[in-house]
């Protein structure tokens, strides 16, 4: 984060880094998000932007980033935006709201798997617990469609990455060539020091799909903790060509 210049450290007399309060403040924000399983260059770029668009007279220290469906949304005070856009975020919940079932999906029939799964996909930008009863009702209705085990592994794996794990799993068995499963399978063997097979995971979706640029930034970092110097500079040199 200090070399992509999200970070401003000062240099000590031996050259080393010096992270002040607001460099600290950033970096809990990104473990943050990176435990909700935001992909790091994600990560980087919302800090980025929040840096970009703090109020006037604001500090990185007053803004809390959270994620909400499939945004990161910045909180000061009353006041929420996207950190993407700065698209405004309107809360039109108040005291006397009460939750409700979420409507089944217009037509949707016993055996309509996918018109769940599309149901799942339109709520997830506002009801993520709707959007994982949906992709469950697709589950039950089509066992094999490995698009809604992929969404539904993907919103449970922060409160539960071995059930991530086995939904990612049971995608890659219904589709072979589903790299994002694969990439998912990854990141959540990863979270649970599995690291030699979330090697082989993201390998997987590398051969699936070559341009996945965080799956080799994510493999870099792994070879680099298991001593393989060279593998992990072939691949963070990947991840570079891939973002530049």
């Amino acid at each position: 984060m200090a070399r992509a210049g999200i970070l401003t450290p000062h240099r000590g007399p031996r050259r080393e880094y010096r992270f002040g309060f607001q460099d600290l403040v950033l970096l809990r924000s990104a473990r943050t998000l990176l435990d909700a399983s935001v992909p790091r260059r994600r990560v980087n770029r919302a800090l980025r932007q929040l840096v970009r668009q703090l109020p006037a007279g604001r500090t990185a220290s007053q803004i809390r980033l959270m994620v909400e469906g499939c945004t990161i949304v910045a909180h000061d005070g009353d006041a929420a935006w996207r950190t993407d856009d700065g698209q405004l975020v309107m809360d039109f919940v108040t005291p006397g709201t009460v939750s409700v079932e979420p409507l089944s999906p217009p037509g949707v029939t016993a055996e309509d798997a996918e018109s769940w799964y599309q149901h799942g996909l339109d709520l997830e930008p506002f009801d993520v617990p709707g959007a994982k009863r949906a992709y469950r009702e697709a589950i039950a209705r089509n066992p094999e469609h490995a698009g809604a085990h992929v969404n539904y592994g993907r919103l449970v794996q922060h409160e539960s990455p071995t059930t991530a794990i086995n939904h990612y799993r049971q995608a890659l068995e219904a589709d072979p060539r589903h790299a994002t499963a694969a990439f998912n399978l990854g990141t959540a063997l990863e979270a649970t020091a599995e690291t030699t097979l979330a090697i082989a995971a993201y390998r997987q979706s590398l051969s699936l799909n070559p341009a996945l640029a965080d799956a080799h930034y994510n493999l870099s970092l792994l070879y680099q903790q298991t001593g393989h110097k060279l593998a992990s500079l072939v691949h963070l040199k990947r991840y570079r060509e891939l973002t530049s």
